[in-house]
């Protein structure tokens, strides 16, 4: 690092705007969607841009170092010739600053002096959840998995891709084990070379720039600390577009939710009807809660908390007495004025959750999605038949499914047939063939940990999931699990066959390896702890409130158990993660008693995967103009 120690940071600090596109945490936020991209000239006059001088004011600027030019202009904050802007320039990269960089800037005299801080932050991620971290690269699954991926696009999104993730563990300060799904190209061709080698290709890039920060980035570890797993969306084309049953996941697919923002409709008490927004986040103590609960169960939940709530709070029970005509004394409206703001509180939160479940239900009922949620499962589990009076969306929903497991219902002209029988536009007939360009090409799968997809190459005569007897599923619909559940237990377990999954760093015969055995040898053995204590996970927590209608005990109560956990398992999909898979990760950490990390270059309800598969057949990308 560049630091001039006698130039501390005085206040106020002018925050400058970097001229770079820059990606940091924004913890329990979504990216914004992306946006049409400038003209190369408003480009160019927007660079040209001076700021007014303000020599007295010290300036700072979060910029990603790119380009030599760029970044003279990045330390410099917008340093014009002869006369300088600011007083010191203070200087943070959203990722490591390459050596001639420093040379470059060493190197210039009119620059030097000026210079108060160049840092590295390693913050090229964003945060969407307490152990979720995405690369913001909605595009990833056209440049690397589409019919016209071409070499600059897909080269360029693996390594933007790469460095990304590995700015995820140096600011994390871990140095994984990095495992990777094995390519199995069933031809020559390049293109199927490419997709194939996707998860190979990530894991070297990966690799290279983790061996980097070993000897740059500050008290970065020089022994393994964790394990990464690295897989691409082919392993599992049923978890994105099947019916998910879990408060989180449902919202996300049925309401029209700009990432974690939901707009809602509230009455005021002057009784006009006006738009509220709220952020469905960790923060919030009953979203904690019911995230990854069935609906049903939600929902029960909702209307126990609701009347706990009516039956305990002093301000309830006076308004609901007012309401039934009662006489309210001068004692009775003090006790209420001081429960008041409790009150209103705890009511608007409850209220909130109350109106979206109700929503997400009478939406179910309306749709037949009971109905449709039991045949999916079925079709994964099994056989099933069909209904008619299924909207086309469902359709196209159930014949991906089917396609996904029965691929020999789709050789030569059948799938055609069946789609047509369907009904299907040709729009939503392009996103079930596009499934081929997720094919994975191995037909030796014993268990769930993958199926095929290799039209007209190969059959599957097995349903795509192997029935879960060791668990109890409380609620209906809820048979379906992710495949990365299987591959992360077989993970922790010692069970992950090298040969499908091999390592770039292989485990020496020490502490790592060691934990790993002896957990193979019992489902029940603790794994190996980290020297270093972990923090407990907000959601780490019992189920249970100690009241009715909050859940901030979950926030208070944590389990022992959780004070020290075993090493962190990172698991990272390429193209695109769901929401029943970010589930998972919260809860293998309680089964494991490790600490699950997804991660991925975006999280997709099903409308946006469907939308996104459509779009590997064409010729421009244009995700960029995407609105869902």
């Amino acid at each position: 690092m560049l630091d001039n120690p006698a130039a501390p940071i005085p206040s106020p600090i002018n925050i400058v705007r970097p001229f770079f596109p820059v990606s940091f945490p924004i913890p329990h936020e979504r990216p914004p969607r992306p946006r049409p991209r400038r003209s190369t000239s408003e480009t160019i006059k927007r660079r040209k841009r001076r700021h007014q001088p303000c020599r007295c004011r010290n300036g700072t600027s979060l910029a990603h170092p790119i380009t030599k030019p760029f970044a003279r202009l990045a330390v410099t904050c917008y340093h014009v010739p002869v006369r300088h802007v600011w007083k010191m320039a203070y200087v943070f990269f959203s990722s490591p600053i390459p050596k001639e960089l420093i040379a470059y800037v060493k190197n210039d005299t009119s620059v030097l002096p000026r210079i108060g801080a160049l840092r590295e932050m390693n913050l090229e991620y964003f945060a969407i959840d307490s152990q979720a971290f995405l690369t913001d690269q909605d595009m990833a699954l056209e440049e690397l998995f589409g019919e016209k991926a071409e070499n600059s696009r897909y080269n360029n999104c693996l390594n933007t891709m790469a460095v990304r993730v590995a700015t995820a563990f140096a600011s994390s300060k871990e140095f994984p084990h990095v495992r990777y799904r094995a390519a199995k190209c069933a031809d020559d061709s390049d293109m199927t070379k490419m997709r194939d080698l996707v998860p190979t290709k990530l894991a070297t890039a990966i690799w290279n720039c983790l061996s980097k920060y070993k000897s740059t980035v500050p008290e970065f570890p020089q022994k393994e600390t964790c394990e990464l797993l690295i897989v691409d969306r082919t392993i599992d084309q049923i978890a994105p577009v099947i019916h998910e049953w879990t408060y989180d996941a449902i919202c996300h697919d049925l309401l029209e939710m700009d990432g974690n923002k939901y707009v809602y409709e509230a009455q005021t008490k002057a009784g006009t009807v006006e738009k509220k927004e709220v952020v469905l986040e960790d923060h919030d103590p009953v979203w904690l809660e019911l995230r990854h609960a069935h609906i049903a169960d939600a929902s029960e939940r909702l209307h126990e908390k609701m009347s706990n709530f009516t039956s305990k709070n002093k301000a309830a029970q006076l308004h609901q007495s007012s309401r039934d005509g009662g006489e309210i004394s001068t004692r009775d409206l003090q006790k209420m004025v001081q429960a008041l703001p409790q009150y209103n509180e705890q009511m608007e939160k409850l209220s909130i959750h109350v109106e979206i479940a109700g929503k997400i239900n009478m939406m179910i009922r309306e749709a037949g999605l009971r109905d449709i949620g039991q045949l999916e499962q079925d079709l994964v589990f099994g056989d099933a038949g069909a209904k008619e009076d299924t909207s086309p969306e469902n359709k196209l929903r159930l014949l991906m499914i089917y396609a996904a497991t029965y691929p020999e219902k789709f050789e030569g002209d059948k799938g055609m047939k069946l789609m047509q029988l369907a009904k299907l536009s040709p729009d939503d007939m392009k996103a079930v063939n596009n499934l081929m360009y997720l094919g994975q090409i191995d037909s030796k799968k014993a268990s769930g940990a993958g199926f095929s997809l290799k039209f007209d190459v190969q059959k599957k005569k097995q349903a795509a999931r192997k029935e879960k007897n060791d668990e109890e599923e409380t609620w209906a619909l809820s048979r379906f699990y992710p495949v990365i559940e299987e591959l992360l237990e077989k993970l922790s377990k010692g069970e992950l066959s090298k040969d499908e999954y091999p390592y770039i760093n292989d485990p020496s015969a020490t502490a790592p390896a060691a934990s790993n055995n002896a957990s193979a040898r019992t489902s029940t053995a603790q794994p190996a702890h980290s020297m270093r204590s972990r923090r407990t996970a907000t959601w780490a927590k019992t189920r249970n409130s100690d009241d009715g209608y909050s859940s901030d005990s979950i926030l208070r109560n944590a389990s022992s158990d959780f004070k020290k956990m075993g090493q962190r398992i990172f698991i990272f999909i390429i193209g695109g993660a769901t929401r029943s898979e970010l589930r998972v990760a919260h809860k293998l950490t309680l089964k494991l008693k490790r600490e699950v990390i997804l991660g991925s270059s975006s999280v997709d309800d099903p409308p946006m995967f469907i939308t996104k598969l459509k779009m590997l057949t064409r010729q421009e990308p244009s995700l960029e103009k995407l609105h869902i």
